[in-house]
């Protein structure tokens, strides 16, 4: 009895480190496999039909591997809705849909880091300081249409994710491009660099987004214009959000104008977009954040 004591309390101490140790990643494989085990709603692929022109030209293997992300992200991931909006499902599924997009690699993570979507009705304000060359501080505001925040939350405005998923071939996609940050910043801020698999491929994917991102900025520089958007240009973490966008909307343009940042991209999103869009690239418990955490908050904003 001596003996016993001490001994079961030892077990008991051992089997919890090690369920502490394992448990996370085997608790996630089966909630995983919970979550597939149920049936996709019809009143779900209803929306997706209704609100997602995109959806219905995925071939059938990528629309069955689109439903079980989005069903794995509604499962897992609060969306909360901010302002006074009530959330209902079309939002929750147009918002999960639209970011499944960038899992539908077969060894896509499952945005780990992700903790909070939250929606607003429409464009919100944020108040930002930043200090100038000599050191003053100015206070400025900003109307933005999204925001991922490194601490896991994403901000979104429905009018502007129903907008970005009615059109899919504008290049514009603020789900598609906030989300692009998330992957980003699994490991740490945005550097426009998200977890490639292995450090053999950061060389190449840093040659071919290096020098894309330069080229960029020395045509806005002479006053050019061409198919990726300006705002790429602020930074690396932007211009890998904003050619993610142009990846998913306009693969055809994109893979003509810049070959190897496209196969870039279709390696590491595993798919390639350009048969989705023949035809029709003819165009070129938780609460909301305060005011101060929206102030204070290390964030990557999308274009307003």
């Amino acid at each position: 009895m001596g003996i016993l004591g001490p001994l079961a309390f030892l077990t008991s101490l051992a089997l919890a480190v090690a369920a502490w140790l394992v448990g996370p990643g085997l608790l996630a494989r089966w909630r995983w496999r919970r979550v597939q085990r149920r049936p996709f709603p019809a009143a779900w692929r209803a929306i997706l039909h209704r609100r997602m022109p995109l959806y219905a030209r995925l071939p059938p293997e990528l629309q069955r591997r689109l439903r079980q992300r989005a069903q794995w992200l509604i499962a897992e991931k609060p969306f909360i809705g901010c302002a006074g909006l009530v959330v209902d499902d079309e939002m929750r599924v147009l918002i999960a849909a639209q970011a499944a997009l960038l899992l539908l690699h077969p060894q896509a993570g499952r945005f780990a880091e992700l903790r909070q979507v939250l929606v607003y009705p429409g464009p919100f304000v944020v108040e930002r300081a930043s200090q100038d060359g000599s050191g003053l501080t100015h206070e400025s505001r900003r109307a933005l249409a999204g925001e991922s925040w490194q601490q896991g939350r994403v901000l979104l405005s429905w009018l502007d994710v129903r907008a970005g998923a009615a059109d899919p071939g504008d290049g514009r996609n603020v789900v598609i491009h906030e989300f692009a940050h998330q992957l980003d910043q699994e490991r740490g801020r945005a550097n426009g660099a998200p977890w490639l698999g292995g450090r053999e491929h950061y060389a190449r994917w840093a040659a071919v987004l290096g020098a894309e991102f330069a080229a960029l900025r020395a045509r806005l520089a002479r006053g050019e214009t061409g198919l990726i958007d300006a705002y790429a240009a602020t930074s690396p973490a932007e211009f890998f959000a904003v050619v993610s966008e142009h990846f998913f909307e306009q693969p055809q343009a994109l893979a003509q104008r810049h070959a190897a940042l496209y196969a870039e991209l279709a390696r590491y999103y595993g798919v390639d977009p350009r048969a989705w869009h023949d035809g029709d690239e003819s165009r070129d418990g938780p609460v909301a954040p305060s005011a101060a955490e929206l102030a204070d908050a290390p964030a990557v904003d999308a274009r307003n």
